[in-house]
C-alpha cells in the first residue's frame, strides 16, 4: 500500500469528521476550532485519532497501521476501549475503501 494513499485517506477521514460535526453543530463550538483540534497520533500499531471540545480532549478512535494484525486489515477503524487502547472486537469501517458514510464526529458508528 502506498503511503500517499493512506495519507489521503486520513485527510478524507478528517474531512468526514468535520463535515458531520458541521451538520450537527448544536453546541455553539466553532467548526474551525473543532477541525483544528483533530489530531492523528502515530503509535507502533495504531494511529490514535483525538478531538477536543473546549478543554476536554477525547479519543475518537484508532486506525490499524499495518497488515500484520491477525484480526484486522490496514486502515480498519476501531472504537476506543480506553484512552490508550482500541476495542478489538470488530472494525467499524476502513479508511482505504473510500466510504465515509459511517463516520460521525463523536466516533466511528457501528456497521
Amino acid at each position: 500500500m502506498d503511503t500517499n494513499k493512506f495519507e489521503d485517506a486520513l485527510t478524507e477521514l478528517h474531512r468526514a469528521i468535520v463535515a458531520d460535526y458541521e451538520r450537527k453543530n448544536l453546541d455553539g463550538f466553532r467548526v474551525t476550532e473543532f477541525a483544528e483540534s483533530i489530531e492523528f497520533e502515530e503509535g507502533r500499531k495504531y494511529i490514535k485519532v483525538t478531538k477536543k471540545l473546549g478543554n476536554q480532549t477525547m479519543v475518537w478512535g484508532f486506525i490499524v497501521k499495518g497488515d500484520n494484525d491477525k484480526l484486522f486489515r490496514k486502515g480498519d477503524i476501531l472504537k476506543a476501549a480506553s484512552w490508550a487502547a482500541p476495542a478489538r472486537n470488530k472494525p467499524r469501517g476502513n479508511i482505504l475503501r473510500g466510504d465515509f458514510s459511517w463516520v460521525r464526529w463523536t466516533g466511528p458508528e457501528y456497521l
